[in-house]
């Protein structure tokens, strides 16, 4: 789209919990992005959760709070459906002055993974399944909406509803319109088992490609529902007593002929599938903080909830962390089922493939695959047990210092127990406003 017939535009990169972090430029900065134009505080993208600061952040006072510079990626510009005025958004990475990623943004940080699989010359396809959630959140606490045909508030189940699909039509159909409009491949939509529940599925592609659109669904998701007298979220466990929401993410790597190289001909896999799944689950716990980044997540993280606490592979069962789907053997894939829908896109599949990049690296090998239910075994490695627990995890955890830059992990680190000391001092009532459209 061209920026110059625009009066204003956004420009925004991601923080580590997701948000957009960014300016409204006139249409003038649209020639001048490429040169630096733009310039933010490094420490934009390592506030809170709430917009904050970190206390004692080595970004902060300790460096004069230095700028660094903004600069598109190849993803923008793109339309944004859910404003009144017609406008767009460029997404942006953050580089310091001298031209260097930011190591604290955390799209480098999945670029600087994928370009390890690039340096073998294979290239990874992912695709993201996300479950939202659909609230009244004009009162105390969040309740479910309103059905817009019948007038009266959703109260059951409604898994693989059609006509709970037919009545939030309009909405539904100006999503997949926004989704065309921003090329973000939008897939299935189903509605599932929570009251107000519903997942979309994005198509498989170049996974630094599915990350941003992952990122711009999410934002896009909240901004229509709004403009039609609701909010949606994707927080971990909006209702105590009712499913949460989750992320799956499946991927596949291609070597430099176009060949997966998981696919061996039949429903197993080849070793390096295996070695990729070991990988995934040694990394498990301490890559908690990455798939439950907030309070709310272990709300969600319990057994028999449909989201896996205990590290697992199995064959064509959704029971386990890691699944293997059936299907062609052309199309042999991995999906990760551990992440709550409150993440952030970018960090989530930094540590998913690079944790099976170690894997193959190493040539580790997994168990042997579950049968039956993953919930009912009591011997499987399990995730961290808290939000604290989590943070310590990864932070002592030299499997993920191969994965993650340390600047990073230390920036994630620090931002977390600043929110859980926030979280300690607001009334438990008031938690869910915090998360419902922030994450």
């Amino acid at each position: 789209m061209d920026l110059t017939e625009l009066h204003t535009f956004r420009v925004a990169a991601c923080d580590l919990n997701g948000q957009m972090r960014g300016k409204r430029v006139p249409a003038s900065y649209a020639g001048k992005l490429d040169n630096g134009a733009v310039r933010m505080p490094l420490s934009a993208l390592n506030v809170d959760l709430w917009g904050a600061d970190i206390e004692n952040s080595p970004l902060v006072f300790e460096s004069g709070d230095a700028d660094g510079v903004l600069r598109p990626t190849d993803r923008g510009p793109v339309p944004v459906p859910w404003t009144t005025a017609p406008t767009a958004l460029v997404p942006m990475s953050l580089y310091n002055d001298d031209g260097t990623p930011f190591a604290g943004d955390p799209r480098h940080a999945l670029c600087s993974v994928l370009d390890r699989y690039s340096a073998r010359g294979w290239t990874v396809l992912a695709a993201t399944e996300l479950e939202f959630t659909l609230v009244d959140a004009s009162g105390d606490a969040p309740r479910p909406p309103l059905n817009p045909v019948t007038g009266r508030k959703l109260t059951d189940e409604a898994i693989l509803s059609v006509a709970e699909m037919d009545a939030f039509d309009t909405f539904f159909t100006e999503l997949y319109e926004g989704c065309k409009d921003m090329g973000i491949p939008a897939q299935t939509a189903i509605s599932e088992s929570g009251i107000g529940q519903f997942e979309i599925n994005l198509n498989h592609q170049n996974a630094l490609r599915a990350a941003d659109d992952t990122w711009l669904f999410k934002a896009l998701v909240r901004g229509l529902a709004r403009r039609h007298g609701f909010a949606a979220t994707f927080m971990a466990k909006p209702y105590a007593e009712d499913a949460g929401n989750g992320l799956h993410v499946h991927f596949s790597v291609l070597d430099q002929d176009g060949n997966n190289i998981f696919d061996d001909g039949g429903p197993e896999g080849t070793e390096t599938l295996r070695n990729a799944v070991a990988g995934c689950l040694a990394a498990m716990p301490s890559s908690t903080l990455i798939f439950a980044p907030h309070g709310n997540s272990y709300t969600r993280l319990v057994p028999g909830a449909h989201a896996p606490t205990g590290a697992s592979w199995a064959y064509e069962n959704r029971t386990a962390a890691i699944r293997i789907p059936g299907g062609p053997a052309f199309a042999r894939r991995i999906e990760h089922r551990v992440a709550g829908g409150d993440i952030n896109p970018y960090l989530m599949l930094a540590a998913v493939l690079g944790a099976a990049l170690v894997g193959i690296e190493d040539s580790l090998l997994p168990p042997a695959p579950i049968t039956g239910n993953a919930y009912a075994i009591q011997d499987l490695p399990q995730l961290a047990p808290d939000w604290p627990a989590a943070v310590s995890a990864l932070e002592d955890s030299p499997l993920m210092a191969r994965i993650l830059p340390p600047q990073l992990i230390s920036l994630l680190a620090m931002t977390k127990r600043q929110e859980i000391r926030g979280f300690e001092n607001r009334p438990p009532e008031t938690h869910w406003l915090s998360y419902l459209e922030t994450v």
